[in-house]
C-alpha cells in the first residue's frame, strides 16, 4: 500500500503563429507573476500571451495551416484562432452546443464532442468564416453532465477516442460505457470501450516510440487533501481495467465499494500526482527546439483545486524519461500565489515548430512557450 500523503509517486518505469503580447496583463486582479519572478518560465524559455479572447478556453486542435480551434465548457462556443502576422483574430464558427470542450482534427474536417453528440464540421478551412454547417456523427453517447464535458483525439489507428467519465463522484453504473474511455468509427459512431476504471479523463496522447495511449484520471473526492493521488496511466491493452470505483490510485480501496478487490487485479499508475490537482489535458513533446531532456517527456496541464484546504495545482508539470523511466516535475508554476489563482491551465498542445501552447479557461487565454536558450 503506497503512503498515502507522498506528494507524487512514481511507480514504475516503463506555431508558430506571428504575434504574441509578453504577459504584463492583469487576471482577475491578480498580476501575472510567479512568486519568484517576473518571467515565470525556466531559465533559458519565454512565456508569452497568444491571445487573451477566448472566454473559458478548453482544448485545442491546431490546424496545418497555423489556425488554432479552442472549445469550451460553459460558453458553449468554439473558436477559430487566425494568425495574422500580428494580434491573432478570434472568429467563433460555432454556438449553442452543451459542453463543446473537446476537439479534434483529421484529414481538414473539425470533430466537436459536446456531452452526449459528436459533430463533424467538414473542410473547416473553408467554412470557418460562417459558422458552417456541421453534421451529426452521433448523439447517443450518455447525457449525464457529471464529467459529461469531452476531450477528443485521433489514434495512430484512424479512430477517435472518447472518454466517458462516471456520473458522480463516487458510483457503480450499470451503463458500462461510464467510467471509460472508447474507441469510436469517426464515420458510423459506432463505439467500443477500450479501457474500464477511469473515473474522469481529461487528457490523453499517444506515446511517440511505443504508440501507446497515457491519459490522465482525476481521482475520486471527499477522502480529504491527500488521498487519492490523480493519475497518470498508460494504457497496454485494450480492456485493461484501471480500477475505479473499487480501487483508487496505487491500491487504495475504496471505502464503499473496495471491499473484496484486490488492486493486483488493476492497472495501477505510472505516476501520481498530489490529490486535486486535477491533471487534465496531455501532450508529448515531439519537436526538437527545446533542450534534449524534453524529448518525448510528457507535458500535464494541472487544472488546480476546488475541494482542499490549501490550494494545488494550478500549473503546468513534465514527466521527463530517464532510462525509460518516468520522473514527475513542476514545468510552469506560474498561476497560483499563496492562495490566490489567477488561472487554470487545461491542455497543452506542441506546435510543429516546437513551441508549447497552453489554454486557460479562467483567464479566457492562450499562452506561448518557446525556448529561446538565452
Amino acid at each position: 500500500m503506497k503512503k498515502s500523503n507522498r506528494f507524487v509517486n512514481i511507480r514504475r518505469s516503463a506555431f508558430r503563429a506571428g504575434g504574441y503580447v509578453t504577459v504584463i496583463a492583469f487576471a482577475l486582479g491578480f498580476l501575472l507573476v510567479s512568486p519568484a519572478s517576473a518571467d515565470p518560465a525556466p531559465p533559458g524559455f519565454e512565456f508569452s500571451t497568444y491571445t487573451d479572447e477566448v472566454p473559458n478556453a478548453r482544448q485545442m486542435a491546431l490546424g496545418d495551416d497555423g489556425v488554432l480551434y479552442v472549445g469550451t465548457r460553459r460558453a458553449g462556443v468554439v473558436y477559430a484562432v487566425i494568425p495574422t502576422g500580428g494580434e491573432p483574430r478570434v472568429v467563433t464558427i460555432a454556438r449553442d452546443l452543451t459542453m463543446p470542450s473537446g476537439l479534434a482534427l483529421a484529414d481538414g474536417d473539425l470533430y466537436v464532442g459536446a456531452l452526449n453528440e459528436i459533430w463533424r464540421f467538414p473542410d473547416i478551412a473553408a467554412t470557418r468564416e460562417s459558422e458552417p454547417t456541421p453534421e451529426l456523427i452521433t448523439d447517443d453517447l450518455p447525457t449525464e453532465r457529471h464529467h459529461g464535458w469531452k476531450y477528443l483525439g485521433f489514434g495512430p489507428d484512424g479512430n477517435l477516442y472518447v472518454p466517458v467519465g462516471a456520473p458522480c463522484n463516487i458510483c457503480l453504473s450499470e451503463d458500462k460505457r461510464f467510467a471509460s474511455i472508447m474507441r469510436m468509427n469517426p464515420w458510423t459512431g459506432n463505439t467500443e470501450v477500450v479501457a474500464h476504471g477511469v473515473r474522469n479523463s481529461v487528457g490523453f496522447d499517444w506515446h511517440p516510440q511505443s504508440g501507446e495511449m497515457w491519459f490522465s484520471d482525476n481521482g475520486r473526492d471527499m477522502l480529504g487533501d491527500d488521498v487519492p493521488g490523480e493519475e497518470i496511466n498508460r494504457l497496454s491493452s485494450d480492456g485493461s481495467h484501471f480500477g475505479y470505483p473499487f480501487i483508487h490510485a496505487d491500491g487504495i480501496a475504496d471505502p464503499k465499494f473496495g471491499e473484496g478487490h484486490d488492486a493486483a487485479d488493476y492497472v495501477a499508475p505510472e505516476v501520481e500526482i498530489q490529490a486535486h490537482s486535477a491533471a487534465l489535458g496531455l501532450a508529448f513533446y515531439t519537436a526538437d527546439q527545446f533542450p534534449a531532456q524534453y524529448r518525448d517527456a510528457l507535458f500535464i496541464a494541472e487544472h488546480g483545486s476546488w475541494n482542499r484546504s490549501s490550494k494545488v495545482g494550478y500549473r503546468v508539470s513534465v514527466v521527463l524519461f530517464e532510462d525509460g523511466k518516468p520522473r514527475y516535475e513542476p514545468f510552469l508554476d506560474h498561476w497560483l500565489v499563496g492562495e490566490q489563482a489567477s488561472g487554470r491551465p487545461n491542455d497543452v498542445i506542441v506546435t510543429p515548430d516546437g513551441d508549447l501552447l497552453i489554454s486557460d479557461d479562467q483567464a479566457g487565454a492562450i499562452y506561448r512557450v518557446r525556448y529561446t536558450g538565452l
